[in-house]
């Protein structure tokens, strides 16, 4: 950890990771201090950061609105973050008031693509993985069906509208039958999983999804992933889950307002 001189009444801390090849979570625990206003920005602020290194290869971080970089408030949250085959560093950099007394946020950094510390899964998958690009259609209340490029959050998140269905389809690579989904409502209600980009949910019954999982098809659900994380009213950001496990808030019968989703292929060698 180092500790860069105060500019402008502001302090900044920063730990360089290093990650090997594959898919990780990198989750940020919450900074346990009071936040203050600094010049209209609410501080302490969290700053992740793919450093440029000349590499044409580098860390790519799936779900935020840029590959190389996103920001967190004192909450903290998570990040997908896709290393190339050489691994690669990312900068994050804790901003605060010199008064604030913060301390170094928790980092974790786990492993979601199945393969083992060294390197290596049970089936020789290799440490490159790609992107399928997906389209979802959410019911939104209020809003009605809205449909979103599956590209970091969909829906309306810290807006408190409630997502009532959802559907997904890939636009390429898979084919709409290859993804199964289903939704949680309140009570742990649950849908039968469904396929083929059909809406999963209710409309005009006011009944708001509390969670959802996504999977593959079992014939192709060895050579793809799907990694999710769902935003809730009170519960914020859970996740990332993976291929079929439940995304459930915390607070029971939490509305669901946002979804983010990547699914990913794994290449062989």
């Amino acid at each position: 950890m180092a500790t860069a001189p105060r500019l402008d009444g502001l302090i900044a801390d920063a730990t360089l990771l290093r990650l090997e090849p594959g898919l990780h979570a990198l989750q940020i625990a919450e900074i346990g201090c009071p936040s203050e206003e600094f010049s209209g920005l609410r501080v302490p602020l969290i700053h992740l950061a793919v450093p440029p290194d000349g590499r044409e290869q580098q860390i790519k971080m799936l779900g935020s609105s840029r590959d190389d970089e996103a920001w967190f408030g004192q909450e903290g949250g998570t990040v997908i973050l896709r290393a190339p085959s050489d691994g690669g560093h990312v900068f994050v950099t804790v901003y605060s008031l010199s008064g604030q007394a913060v301390r170094a946020p928790q980092i974790e950094v786990r492993r979601i693509d199945g393969r083992g510390s060294n390197g290596t899964g049970s089936n020789d998958v290799v440490d490159e993985c790609a992107e399928v690009r997906t389209e979802l259609v959410l019911h939104v209340e209020r809003l009605g069906d809205k449909r979103f490029p599956g590209q970091g959050w969909v829906g309306s998140r810290g807006k408190k509208l409630r997502i009532e269905a959802f559907s997904i389809r890939p636009t390429e690579v898979l084919a709409a039958r290859d993804i199964e989904f289903k939704a949680l409502g309140p009570k742990g209600r649950q849908t039968p999983w469904v396929t083929d980009a059909k809406l999963c949910g209710t409309r005009g019954q006011g009944l708001p999804l509390t969670g959802f999982a996504v999977r593959l098809a079992p014939r192709i659900s060895d050579r793809f992933d799907a990694i999710y994380q769902g935003a809730f009213f009170e519960s914020g950001v859970v996740g990332p889950f993976r291929n079929g496990e439940l995304c459930i808030a915390p607070i029971a019968d939490d509305p669901l307002e946002a979804i983010n989703l990547q699914l990913t292929r794994r290449v062989s060698q």
